[in-house]
């Protein structure tokens, strides 16, 4: 029975201090996606609530379908109807925030 105890007393103590060491969840710093991409068949609008000073889109092998810089504006439209993939990536960049990547799909 002494030795059951003992072993119950260090089984509690490991437990406890493997406990105590384990890191804590950190708190998300997630921001808020300031736009929103909205497609119709192949024609594909951003929107957002921000002025995008940048936008990059490429299909998913990897060619560009639009490159644009300094867009100042809160929406943009372009269609893919020359590109024969169904799957896009675009990147958005605004001025002082990292930017944003989504990926998409167009009919």
């Amino acid at each position: 029975m002494k030795q059951f105890r003992r072993l119950m007393v260090f089984i509690t103590i490991s437990l406890t201090s493997y406990i105590s060491l384990a890191q804590t969840i950190p708190v998300s710093t997630k921001v808020n996606k300031p736009y929103k991409i909205l497609t119709s068949g192949k024609q594909i609008t951003i929107k957002s609530t921000k002025n995008i000073q940048s936008i990059i889109v490429w299909t998913a092998s990897g060619h560009r379908i639009v490159e644009q810089k300094e867009v100042n504006t809160t929406s943009y439209s372009f269609n893919t109807n020359n590109v024969g993939e169904k799957v896009f990536f675009v990147m958005i960049g605004y001025e002082g925030l990292k930017p944003f990547t989504e990926k998409i799909g167009a009919q």
